[in-house]
């Protein structure tokens, strides 16, 4: 391991990161299911689904929309690999550590397993599975749905179905202010990075990482402001404008009412 290591590292992984957030517009670019939709359509697809994946209390159902969620991933060319590592290995980690203790502590058929403080029951399991696919379902959709779509494209989408203009500003700052704040990130980096010569002791590497951050914070509080006025002058008064307008076409109603009797149907079922 070098002596700069850690800011080897810390270079790689923020050009990781900028790399990543260029992967949902090259998918978005490919021909797939999702992809020939209007976005419209793509979003209040994904709302039902969730809503019907929330709504249902019957696991037979959840397992059902999450077949469904995951079909719908492959035909828009989302790889199983990709929802593995991005997505449900995730889910599964945080959504598992909040679900393992109702498997002790739910009331129930034991199984026979366990100690006698812990016993494992069957009502237990049942409600541990339901969170954790519900979990995995909603994500698997709203990753696809991201993944498909340009976002400026998601963000008229929500404009259009009375999104408040309050919201969508945030979500419009947000989405430009990480760029630009790991970009910053990066070029301090790599400026330090071209700096150093010769051994760099412990202490001197925390020094280095605390002012850095001290740093970025300061012009994190003047970029947040500039990128403001930045759009403000561009014209942006919360309503996301783009060069191609959105249209519906035969397969976007079609879409649309099979989406709506999916979730209708998942509902009526799971009640």
């Amino acid at each position: 391991m070098t002596q700069n290591s850690y800011l080897e590292k810390t270079i790689r992984g923020l050009s990781a990161a900028l790399s990543d957030s260029l992967f949902s517009e090259r998918m978005a670019r490919k021909t797939g299911l999702l992809q020939s939709l209007d976005p419209r359509v793509r979003l209040a697809g994904a709302l039902l689904l969730v809503v019907a994946v929330v709504a249902s209390r019957r696991l037979e159902v959840v397992v059902c929309l999450f077949v469904l969620a995951t079909v719908i991933a492959l035909l828009s060319k989302v790889s199983v690999d990709m929802l593995i590592k991005r997505v449900w290995l995730a889910i599964l980690f945080f959504t598992g550590i909040i679900a393992i203790p109702a498997i002790f502590i739910t009331p129930g058929r034991s199984l026979g397993a366990g100690t006698s403080h812990f016993t494992i029951s069957t009502t237990g399991l049942r409600a541990a599975a339901m969170l954790i696919l519900r979990v995995e379902t909603a994500a698997t959709l709203t990753a696809t749905l991201v993944f498909c779509t340009h976002w400026t494209q998601i963000l008229k989408a929500l404009r259009i179905l009375r999104m408040p203009t309050e919201i969508i500003t945030i979500l419009t700052m947000t989405h430009r202010y990480i760029f630009l704040l790991l970009e910053t990130a990066q070029q301090m980096f790599e400026s330090r990075q071209s700096r150093t010569v010769g051994t760099m002791p412990e202490s001197e590497r925390r020094k280095v990482v605390s002012r850095t951050a001290g740093v970025l914070m300061s012009k994190s509080i003047e970029l947040s402001n500039e990128v403001f006025l930045a759009m403000l002058s561009r014209g942006f008064r919360g309503e996301v404008r783009l060069l191609t307008d959105f249209r519906f076409v035969a397969r976007d109603y079609a879409a649309l009412i099979l989406f709506f009797i999916a979730a209708a149907v998942a509902v009526w079922i799971g009640r």
